[in-house]
């Protein structure tokens, strides 16, 4: 702790690796910066920060030094509020806008404008400049981002998160002093998965988003929630934004224990499906008579699907990977546990319990995001994290830094001073090992890769777990190259101070998943406390794991024998999770077919009884995440008609089941308590957020702004007096304006304001310490933790290399961060970033079958022709073709499989 003066006024800080603005910031002090930021460290770019030190107790003069830029120490002595500190911050901000345009008026980022707020705290109000402005033309960089260079004044965050932070290469800084271009060399997509985040990180209007201008709301008028991104299973935490009954965008809501400050662009920009024309609004029923779906009213089709659930056994329940767990659990409460079944296929439910087997029995912790970050040696094993778990990607990014580090370290460099530490660290990375079926973005700052087959990868992994410890199973029969590359990867491993293992089930092979946890194992057996990271398929995956079922064939079968007549499939398009004939054999052989769902599927054509859900926006529920961290999201809006979730849907049935249509309908906490009692491993998520009853000073907690404007005339078409606003029984949330404004429990915060800082930098208001946790702790409660006795055996099945015979092709899974996720990939900004259909193949086989890039392709899989046009992957091995899962228009296969591919004659 170091003791410090400021402005007379004495405080007693940490000093360890802190700056003198980081100090300020945390001590609740206004200081005025631009450049900054505590993700990204201090370059000294722009000079707003400016105060005034002084040498000791009798120093009246002093000297102006820049405070993102200056070390804490004991007895120093400063002050904000010295004229003199002020003038020169007064000019600062007078020269950044002497070019700035004077747009606010029409500026997408009025209202939430860092560049305002400072404007205003420097009180800078009057324009001296009567000069022509520096104007730039503007350039297209893709469907998710505007761009209005005008607006610029050189701060450098941009550049510095992208290329630095992110690892993109195609935005950079051109020509110099006064006249930089922030931008890309020619107008294009910008191709960093992570490049939505410069909305927030930029404090003007350069960069804006540009989903947000088709439907633009001025940012006070959003009414605003506390959310979780549903596009994977990582958990990002969200800020979702409605208004007039839309989904108008979504911000990253600070968790330092998650996603810190940052989203990828599939969970910032895949909001838009909850907007679509393919929503389900009305209850429908088929008409028996014409064979077509058609509305009816919610007391009659309750009344209906309650008589086909009231014959005892007759009924199953099919659950979803991602609906909420008080869904899952009130649908396995109506069908029954013997009659409750896993909405997966039979692979990902062998992949995730098998996950989860090892996470609940075995020696290894499975970390957070800001775990991974710190971690100083890296093992991927066959998962390419940035398509298939993005933000654990940007998170590796960082770990790379650790090592390289300590040379900063050595010669006394804070952390914080971020040019001069890349200046030490040259731009050295540490160990980190990428073992994929194809080259992954992550390749780049990767220490060593290996493409390979999935049995191949397992084969490797093991391989490693025998170099750290020679009593786990040997692998025979590796090559040299394989050997080689086993002992190097164990030996940075075992000289790691934190090591980490990455998998998960994009490979969908158990072995890579065993292996995984054999190399953890054995460095554990060795003293070295490595974490075990595994990315898993959906937002709730972990989750329905968790509360277990049956399987999807053995659904099947109660159905082929006729030991059921009415299946219940909740938020789930079954054509996604088997082949289209086992699907179609059993939904016609089902009597009655019942579906809870938001978004129009395959499934829904066969459905009898179709009953509207909410999505996310108009739901609130709880979700574990790969960590198997539960964490709980409120509904933004309150859904229009008889759209309701999915939970209380099922409530609603099963009084209708038991004859007590007039029961009381029940509410989020009584569901959780209930769901708690019944199933204990998920005991203590009723602590995760406040009772609905909560009231802070008497009231409850506004998801409307203070500023919020045109409340009395938004119905104002339908009804001429204003009608109260809807009643929220779940959470301690209000739809209104009006409310407590001082700062909320940190799960419940429904946006990031303070007075004086309307923009996101006002985070920093609610942090115990600035890029630290929030003041009441980040939300979410682990639910699984390494057992106290660390023993666990290795397993031994070692695979079997694939070796093909003539024209035979293994075809492996490919995912894509915008495509291969169902809900993300009907959002239109996303679905123009979305790959057509391809099969991968590396050149010299292409070449081989007489086939270029984009030429068509007869592909027998599975006993099914399909002809899809090629395209060359990099990296890919040999006699290996890539599927590209999860593509809306491409049908469900089975994979790893084995396929005989052609040029195609037609």
């Amino acid at each position: 702790m170091a003791k410090i003066w400021i402005d007379g006024r004495t405080y007693k800080v940490e000093s360890a690796d802190r700056n003198l603005l980081e100090v300020c910031l945390t001590l609740g002090l206004d200081l005025p910066y631009f450049c900054w930021h505590p993700a990204l460290g201090s370059v000294g770019a722009c000079r707003q920060c400016a105060v005034k030190k002084f040498k000791n107790e009798k120093d009246a003069s002093g000297k102006i030094v820049i405070s993102c830029m200056e070390p804490v120490s004991d007895d120093l002595r400063i002050s904000i509020n010295d004229p003199e500190a002020k003038e020169f911050r007064a000019n600062v901000i007078e020269w950044l806008m002497a070019n700035h345009p004077h747009d606010c008026a029409v500026c997408d980022e009025g209202g939430e404008c860092h560049l305002q707020d400072m404007t205003v705290m420097t009180q800078h109000n009057y324009r001296r400049y009567r000069f022509n402005k520096r104007t730039y033309n503007n350039q297209y960089l893709g469907p998710f981002i505007n761009h209005e260079m005008n607006r610029c004044i050189q701060c450098y965050r941009c550049v510095r998160f992208y290329r630095d932070y992110a690892g993109g290469g195609d935005l950079n800084a051109f020509a110099s002093s006064n006249q930089i271009y922030f931008g890309r060399a020619e107008d294009g997509v910008l191709e960093n998965e992570f490049s939505g985040n410069l909305v927030e990180i930029c404090p003007t209007g350069v960069f804006t988003d540009k989903t947000l201008k088709q439907h633009y709301t001025r940012k006070w008028d959003l009414q605003s929630a506390p959310s979780v991104c549903v596009h994977c299973s990582l958990g990002c935490n969200i800020i979702a934004g409605e208004r007039y009954g839309s989904l108008r965008r979504i911000l990253s809501r600070y968790n330092g224990s998650v996603n810190g400050y940052f989203l990828c662009d599939r969970g910032r920009f895949g909001y838009d499906f909850v907007n679509s024309a393919q929503r389900i609004e009305h209850p429908l029923r088929r008409n028996e008579a014409n064979d077509k779906l058609e509305a009816t009213d919610k007391k009659t089709i309750l009344g209906h699907t309650g008589k086909l659930l009231a014959k005892k056994g007759k009924a199953i329940g099919i659950s979803s990977p991602r609906a909420s767990l008080e869904s899952n659990f009130l649908l396995r409460e109506l069908v029954g546990e013997a009659h409750f079944y896993q909405g997966v296929s039979e692979q990902e439910q062998l992949l995730t319990g098998r996950i989860l087997d090892i996470l609940q029995k075995g020696p290894a912790r499975s970390p957070s995001l800001k775990e991974v970050e710190n971690a100083d040696a890296v093992l991927i094993l066959g998962e390419d994290v940035t398509n298939t778990a993005p933000m654990l990607a940007l998170a590796l990014r960082q770990s790379v830094r650790q090592q390289p580090l300590q040379a900063a370290k050595e010669l006394q460099i804070p952390f914080w001073h971020d040019a001069a530490v890349r200046e030490v660290m040259h731009n050295k990375n540490g160990p980190l090992f990428v073992t994929a079926t194809c080259g992954t973005k992550l390749d780049d700052i990767a220490a060593g890769t290996y493409h390979a087959t999935p049995d191949e990868i397992a084969c490797l992994g093991f391989a490693i777990a025998h170099e750290i410890d020679p009593t786990a199973q040997q692998v025979e029969n590796l090559t040299c190259e394989q050997k080689d590359l086993a002992e190097k990867i164990a030996a940075a491993l075992l000289s790691a101070k934190k090591s980490l293992i990455v998998s998960g089930t994009g490979c969908c092979n158990t072995a890579i998943i065993d292996a995984a946890a054999n190399v953890s194992r054995a460095l554990h057996n060795s003293g070295n406390l490595a974490d075990l990271c595994y990315a898993l398929p959906e937002s709730n995956s972990l989750g329905l794991a968790l509360m277990g079922g049956g399987t999807l064939s053995q659904a099947m079968a109660a159905v082929e024998q006729a030991e059921a007549e009415t299946v219940i499939i909740l938020e789930n398009d079954l054509y996604r999770r088997a082949e289209i004939e086992r699907v179609d054999r059993f939904l016609t052989r089902c009597k009655k077919v019942v579906v809870l769902d938001h978004f129009k599927s395959a499934t829904i054509t066969k459905a009898d009884v179709l009953l509207p859900a909410a999505t996310f926006a108009g739901a609130s529920g709880t979700l574990v995440n790969n960590e198997g961290r539960a964490q709980r999201f409120y509904r933004v809006f309150a859904p229009s008609g008889d759209t309701q979730e999915s939970w209380r849907w099922l409530n609603e049935l099963m009084l209708f089941k038991q004859k007590q249509e007039n029961g009381n309908s029940i509410n989020l906490d009584d569901l959780i308590a209930a769901l708690t009692k019944s199933l204990p491993v998920f005991k203590g998520i009723e602590e995760l957020t406040p009772p609905s009853g909560l009231k802070v000073s008497g009231t409850r907690i506004p998801r409307q702004s203070h500023r919020y404007s045109g409340r009395t005339a938004m119905l104002a078409h339908l009804k001429v007096s204003e009608p109260k606003p809807p009643e929220d029984r779940d959470s301690p949330l209000a739809f209104s304006m009006e409310g407590y404004r001082g700062k909320p429990p940190s799960s419940m915060i429904p946006v990031f304001w303070s007075p004086g800082w309307n923009s996101v930098q006002s985070v920093n208001k609610f942090q115990i310490e600035v890029g630290g946790q929030l003041h009441d702790g980040d939300p979410g409660k682990r639910l699984i933790e390494p057992p106290a006795s660390r023993q666990y055996p290795y397993v031994i099945n070692v695979p079997e290399p694939f070796t093909p015979v003539e024209n035979e092709w293994l075809i492996v899974p490919v995912y894509h961060i915008f495509g291969s996720e169902e809900m993300s990939g009907h959002s239109p900004a996303i679905a123009e970033r979305a790959p057509g259909p391809y099969l991968g193949l590396n050149k010299e086989d292409a070449l081989k079958i007489q086939l270029n890039e984009g030429d068509a392709a007869d592909v027998e899989l599975a006993g099914k022709m399909l002809r899809l046009p090629v395209k060359v992957i990099p990296g890919l091995p040999g006699r290996v073709a890539a599927f590209p899962a999860g593509l809306v228009w491409l049908p469900y296969f089975k994979l790893p499989a084995v396929a005989k591919i052609r040029r195609s004659l037609r």
